[in-house]
């Protein structure tokens, strides 16, 4: 079975990511064949899963940062097209793998592959795309790029058990979920951001401030997904707002909301997050705590901290049409409503 990566609806998203499409538009376009080609199986239910997810479309922020990390940096080979079709293959998976342990039933605006198939078929076919992407890592050839990647994925893995440590637990403090979400989200930005200084065997200095770039990129874009879903758009948003509250997620709004809240706003926090006893107005008052406590603003606010932490990254690259994209991400990152 075909996977059609839908790369003209991700053109439409956002006119601060028009720049960075324009420029890596070939390179994408040679990662759909390699997607189309990787997702082949003789086991009729990996392309039908694999399809399901991959064809739901996405912003493809990850292998669109490895493949202008790599042209910003001088990178002349063609190295990055499979290690960037590697990275969203990892990613694919982390999702298959998070909706099964989130127990999430939706995602952009279609049912989760574990609500079809179920949570084992889920878990495996993720394992499936791993596999997969360390193959096509594997042809690349290149040590650090792999040395990279194989630690993105430990990290991410580590990320996904310490957010199952803190689930429903409304004393996680705001130090306890970064580390989390530096895991489990901004890893796979940060070794995105990387790889492409690798391929380029650029100076340590370089290979360290596109970690920085990533890594920073990462916080701000999971602190943005959180704000979101107490204050976005459902349309947009391809999910309903609220998920995560009604979920029991521990993000920054909550726990905010709960450090700064009265006794009986706690006792409301433990009451909905740690039992699950939600009731029909209980979302509007969540969201209403949160503005009341200023919340929303404050993740806002930490997201543009890091997002100019990521900007000075930049820094010491020339100027270049792949440097003002890359910057263009950031501002997409931070300001999108989805």
């Amino acid at each position: 079975m075909g996977v059609v990566v839908p790369f003209d609806e991700a053109r439409s998203e956002s006119e601060s990511l028009d720049p960075l499409l324009h420029l890596v538009n070939e390179d994408m376009e040679a990662i759909n064949r390699i997607i189309l080609d990787k997702a082949v199986s003789d086991v009729d239910l990996i392309p039908q899963l694999a399809h399901h997810l991959i064809a739901s479309g996405g912003k493809r922020l990850r292998p669109m940062l490895a493949l202008a990390s790599a042209k910003m940096c001088g990178y002349p080979g063609n190295g990055h097209i499979r290690t960037a079709s590697a990275i969203e293959f990892m990613h694919t998976a982390t999702l298959l793998h998070d909706d099964v342990v989130d127990e999430s039933d939706a995602r952009r605006g279609r049912k989760t592959a574990r609500l079809i198939w179920g949570n084992q078929a889920s878990v495996l076919v993720g394992d499936f795309l791993l596999g997969q992407a360390f193959r096509m890592l594997v042809d690349v050839g290149n040590m650090q790029v792999l040395k990279i990647l194989s630690n993105a994925a430990a990290v991410i893995a580590e990320g996904e058990v310490m957010q199952l440590a803190a689930a429903k637990n409304t004393s996680t403090t705001e130090d306890a979920y970064l580390a989390i979400i530096n895991a489990k989200t901004a890893a796979l930005f940060l070794a995105a951001a990387e790889v492409g200084a690798a391929l380029a065997n650029r100076p340590a200095d370089e290979q360290a401030a596109m970690r920085s770039y990533g890594r920073n990129l990462g916080l701000a874009f999971q602190l943005v997904d959180d704000a979101l879903d107490y204050s976005g758009d459902t349309r947009k948003l391809g999910k309903s707002v609220g998920d995560d509250f009604r979920e029991g997620k521990i993000t920054l709004p909550l726990i905010l909301s709960f450090r700064r809240g009265s006794e009986t706003e706690r006792a409301f926090w433990n009451r909905t997050i740690v039992e699950g006893d939600i009731k029909d107005d209980d979302l509007d008052h969540a969201i209403a705590l949160m503005k009341k406590h200023k919340a929303l603003e404050a993740t806002m606010e930490r997201a543009r901290a890091y997002g100019a932490i990521a900007r000075d990254a930049l820094a010491i690259f020339p100027a270049s049409a792949y440097k003002s994209a890359m910057e263009d991400v950031i501002a997409f990152s931070v300001n999108r409503g989805h």
